[in-house]
């Protein structure tokens, strides 16, 4: 895929050699974690009177779900698949991404074809009144060190089907992933979920090809539903998205198309340590996955390893909810103060945050042959980390979880990781926005970052915004100074909270799969 105008690599307090780190850890505790325990489940080492028969369904009372954790844990410590093993599948990924030849360029306004400014608000919309648009939001926030700003935001009401689809080879859980071309990708292609589409796209508005795989997902009620949730995109880019995040396990034989490649969960948690390759919508998926369940795993019981309750962590949350005093109002987008239109983007006046720009599109991969689109495209690379310990007496993991507020959000706050931000665009922000825990995370000795890949956001919607995806291992005595916006969790918890909606943001979600990989990378290492 060529991209008329590519940007270089940006890596924060690295070198620009394309490396990334993915560490395995063991706990100093002589206990083992309850989080790898439900791995070990893989193993044969399940607690509770359950079985299951091939092709993986319980026997036991335990219920239909029964042996599902164990499943999971079994493919995730598959390496080799039941079709190729990675270095064969990067050989079909490499040679898939050579034979594409779209197309993506940078346009004025002017050639933003099917696309119009507004006359009365300045919004821009597309001539269907579909797919999406850019308008204008104004933020007023008394409780924050920045009170008063206004900003271009995505505005798309649509929800989106982002799904997985499963199946078991020879006893291992496989899902069918999709190498994909989207226009905002720096490198063309990456990894995307079976289906990935808006409703504009998988009904028909652009009258181009139907989406392979499609109807698993419509009308999945004769299948096993691994997960099926409704789930937020970026608070401060789009306003109020969610898309439906959905696994689906199906027995039947199902013919992977040209571009679809069967891979274990295992394979997935590899890849995910390579940059820009499994793309956002795929991580917040497989972040979906039941790793903490099963007999005995799953309920409110295990909070007694916790530093809060789930009880606790919910009033938390509820009462910042209600205290808030964060209102975000949409606006033209004309009227929107310190952003300015130029003949090919709107940009802020400081040159710091992003920009909205277009991009036209040829490609022979997607539904349709060709299309013209406004994108975001951030001014530099975002950090987005997590601080983990594990618990010195049960030897358990802890992520420390940052409750943020976005202007986008449905519910005003939600879970984010310990640290989420651009920290170049702290240059023209108060000292006291600036973000807790940067510093830890930048100044980070390397044998204490356990992940470091740098990462796509949805290729859909943003032109080559990426952000450093990191976890940072902190000593289990070390007692950190909280502000009250912080809390420690567990991953149960975690998961937990991932089955609800407006609980824990994308890039938090993002991170929770990653930090699955390294568990699996330590149960094989034991």
């Amino acid at each position: 895929m060529r991209h008329d105008s590519d940007v270089g690599r940006h890596r924060i307090g690295l070198p620009d050699s394309g490396c990334h780190t993915a560490r395995r850890w063991r706990s100093n505790s002589s206990q083992p974690t309850s989080d790898h325990t439900a791995l070990r489940g893989s193993r044969g080492t399940r607690s509770g009177p359950v079985t299951c028969n091939s092709p993986g369904r319980p026997t036991s009372s335990g219920g239909p779900d029964a042996c599902l954790p164990a499943r999971i844990a079994r493919s995730a410590q598959a390496v080799d698949g039941a079709g190729r093993n990675l270095w064969e599948f990067h050989q079909w990924f490499g040679e898939y991404s050579a034979s594409d030849s779209s197309r993506v360029r940078r346009i004025p306004w002017d050639d933003l074809t099917g696309w119009r400014f507004e006359d009365r608000t300045g919004n821009l919309v597309h001539e269907t009144g579909r797919f999406f648009s850019i308008q204008g939001l104004r933020i007023r926030n008394d409780q924050g060190p920045v009170r008063d700003w206004a900003q271009p935001i995505i505005v798309q009401r649509e929800v989106g089907i982002l799904g997985i689809l499963v199946k078991e080879f020879n006893g291992v859980l496989h899902c069918l992933m999709q190498a994909k071309m989207e226009p905002g990708n720096r490198n063309g292609i990456q990894l995307s979920p079976t289906v990935q589409a808006t409703r504009s796209n998988y009904t028909g508005v652009h009258g181009g090809r139907p989406v392979p795989y499609l109807e698993y997902f419509r009308d999945p009620s004769s299948r096993q539903v691994l997960a099926d949730v409704l789930h937020s995109e970026q608070g401060s880019w789009f306003h109020r998205k969610r898309n439906r995040n959905m696994i689906v396990e199906v027995t039947e034989d199902v013919e992977p198309l040209d571009g679809f490649h069967w891979l274990t969960i295992g394979q997935l948690h590899a890849l995910l340590a390579e940059d820009d390759l499994v793309n956002m919508d795929s991580r917040t998926v497989l972040s979906c996955l039941p790793f903490a369940g099963g007999p005995g795993g799953d309920d409110e019981n295990g909070d007694r390893r916790a530093p809060h309750t789930t009880g606790h962590l919910r009033s938390w949350i509820n009462d910042a909810r209600v205290r808030s005093d964060l209102d975000a109002t949409l606006t033209g987008l004309g009227e929107v103060q310190g952003w300015h239109r130029s003949t090919d983007r709107i940009a802020h006046e400081s040159g710091l945050f992003f920009d909205v720009m277009a991009v036209d599109v040829r490609t022979g991969s997607r539904e349709v042959g060709g299309w013209a689109q406004p994108m975001i495209e951030c001014r530099d690379t975002g950090i987005v980390a997590f601080l983990v310990k594990h618990d010195a007496a049960t030897g358990e993991l802890h992520a420390l979880v940052h409750l943020k507020a976005e202007p986008g959000f449905v519910d005003v706050v939600e879970l984010a990781p310990t640290v989420q931000c651009t920290p170049q665009n702290y240059k023209v922000l108060p000292a006291e926005a600036y973000p807790p825990f940067l510093d830890e995370v930048l100044g980070a000795p390397v044998d204490t970052i356990r992940f470091d890949t740098t990462l796509s956001e949805e290729g859909g919607r943003f032109f080559h915004t990426r952000s450093r995806y990191l976890v940072v291992e902190v000593d289990a005595d070390r007692d950190l100074a909280l502000p009250d916006d912080f809390r420690w969790v567990t991953m149960r918890q975690l998961a937990r909270f991932l089955r609800h909606s407006h609980y824990v943001n994308v890039q938090a979600r993002s991170l929770i799969a990653c930090l699955h990989s390294l568990m699996s990378e330590t149960e094989l290492s034991d």
